[in-house]
Protein backbone atom coordinates (compact mmCIF):
# COMPACT_ATOMS: atom_id res chain seq x y z
CA UNK A 1 0.00 0.00 0.00
CA UNK A 2 0.85 3.43 -0.72
CA UNK A 3 1.61 5.88 1.92
CA UNK A 4 -2.05 7.38 3.37
CA UNK A 5 -3.94 3.90 2.38
CA UNK A 6 -4.35 4.52 -1.56
CA UNK A 7 -4.59 1.49 -3.44
CA UNK A 8 -1.87 1.41 -6.15
CA UNK A 9 -4.27 0.03 -8.68
CA UNK A 10 -6.21 3.33 -8.40
CA UNK A 11 -2.98 5.45 -8.35
CA UNK A 12 -2.25 4.07 -11.52
CA UNK A 13 -5.48 4.81 -12.90
CA UNK A 14 -5.58 8.44 -11.46
CA UNK A 15 -2.33 8.87 -13.28
CA UNK A 16 -3.50 7.87 -16.34
CA UNK A 17 -6.25 10.35 -16.18
CA UNK A 18 -3.97 13.25 -15.21
CA UNK A 19 -1.61 12.00 -18.31
CA UNK A 20 1.10 10.72 -16.09
CA UNK A 21 2.76 7.80 -17.73
CA UNK A 22 4.85 5.32 -15.34
CA UNK A 23 6.67 2.41 -17.03
CA UNK A 24 9.35 0.04 -15.08
CA UNK A 25 12.70 0.19 -16.67
CA UNK A 26 14.75 -3.71 -16.81
CA UNK A 27 18.44 -2.44 -15.56
CA UNK A 28 21.23 -3.94 -14.07
CA UNK A 29 23.15 -0.70 -12.71
CA UNK A 30 23.08 3.21 -13.71
CA UNK A 31 25.57 5.28 -13.27
CA UNK A 32 25.79 9.26 -12.56
CA UNK A 33 28.76 11.16 -13.33
CA UNK A 34 28.88 14.59 -11.63
CA UNK A 35 30.95 17.51 -12.98
CA UNK A 36 33.47 16.71 -9.91
CA UNK A 37 34.52 13.98 -11.51
CA UNK A 38 32.99 11.22 -8.96
CA UNK A 39 30.14 8.42 -10.01
CA UNK A 40 27.37 7.98 -8.32
CA UNK A 41 27.21 3.90 -8.78
CA UNK A 42 23.44 1.97 -8.42
CA UNK A 43 23.60 -1.59 -8.26
CA UNK A 44 20.30 -3.65 -8.49
CA UNK A 45 18.44 -0.64 -9.23
CA UNK A 46 14.61 0.13 -9.77
CA UNK A 47 14.12 2.47 -12.14
CA UNK A 48 11.25 3.83 -12.91
CA UNK A 49 10.51 6.28 -16.12
CA UNK A 50 7.39 8.75 -15.46
CA UNK A 51 6.13 10.34 -18.16
CA UNK A 52 4.04 14.24 -17.69
CA UNK A 53 3.32 16.70 -20.26
CA UNK A 54 6.02 15.01 -22.85
CA UNK A 55 8.93 15.60 -20.27
CA UNK A 56 10.77 12.02 -19.05
CA UNK A 57 12.03 11.86 -15.16
CA UNK A 58 13.84 8.36 -13.56
CA UNK A 59 12.77 7.31 -9.98
CA UNK A 60 15.88 5.46 -9.18
CA UNK A 61 16.37 3.02 -6.50
CA UNK A 62 19.21 0.86 -5.18
CA UNK A 63 22.15 -0.01 -3.63
CA UNK A 64 24.21 3.47 -3.87
CA UNK A 65 27.87 3.46 -3.63
CA UNK A 66 30.29 6.30 -4.53
CA UNK A 67 33.28 5.95 -7.07
CA UNK A 68 36.42 8.78 -8.00
CA UNK A 69 36.50 7.79 -11.51
CA UNK A 70 39.99 9.82 -11.69
CA UNK A 71 41.40 8.09 -9.05
CA UNK A 72 40.38 4.81 -11.10
CA UNK A 73 41.68 5.82 -14.22
CA UNK A 74 45.28 6.87 -12.22
CA UNK A 75 45.54 3.95 -11.04
CA UNK A 76 45.45 1.92 -13.41
CA UNK A 77 47.66 4.52 -15.65
CA UNK A 78 50.38 4.38 -13.06
CA UNK A 79 49.84 0.06 -12.91
CA UNK A 80 50.69 0.43 -16.69
CA UNK A 81 53.40 2.67 -16.57
CA UNK A 82 55.37 0.89 -13.89
CA UNK A 83 53.69 -2.75 -13.56
CA UNK A 84 53.08 -2.62 -10.09
CA UNK A 85 49.87 -4.12 -8.30
CA UNK A 86 47.10 -2.09 -7.72
CA UNK A 87 47.40 -1.94 -4.26
CA UNK A 88 50.97 -0.52 -4.91
CA UNK A 89 49.49 2.08 -6.91
CA UNK A 90 46.86 2.88 -4.63
CA UNK A 91 49.67 3.80 -2.04
CA UNK A 92 52.31 5.81 -4.31
CA UNK A 93 49.04 8.06 -5.32
CA UNK A 94 48.44 8.32 -2.01
CA UNK A 95 51.57 9.24 -0.69
CA UNK A 96 51.99 11.72 -3.28
CA UNK A 97 48.65 13.17 -2.61
CA UNK A 98 47.26 12.53 -5.76
CA UNK A 99 50.38 13.54 -7.80
CA UNK A 100 50.56 10.73 -10.89
CA UNK A 101 53.92 11.84 -11.82
CA UNK A 102 55.36 11.79 -8.56
CA UNK A 103 53.22 8.81 -7.91
CA UNK A 104 54.93 7.03 -11.19
CA UNK A 105 58.75 8.19 -10.11
CA UNK A 106 58.78 6.80 -6.41
CA UNK A 107 57.58 3.46 -7.65
CA UNK A 108 59.89 3.57 -10.40
CA UNK A 109 62.81 4.37 -8.03
CA UNK A 110 62.11 1.45 -6.12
Amino acid sequence: MIPGGMDPKKMQAMMRQMGIKSEDISATKVVIETESGQSLIIENPQVTQITMQGQKSFQIAGDVRMEDKSSSDDIKLIMEKTGCSEEAAKDALEKSGGDIAQAILSLSSD
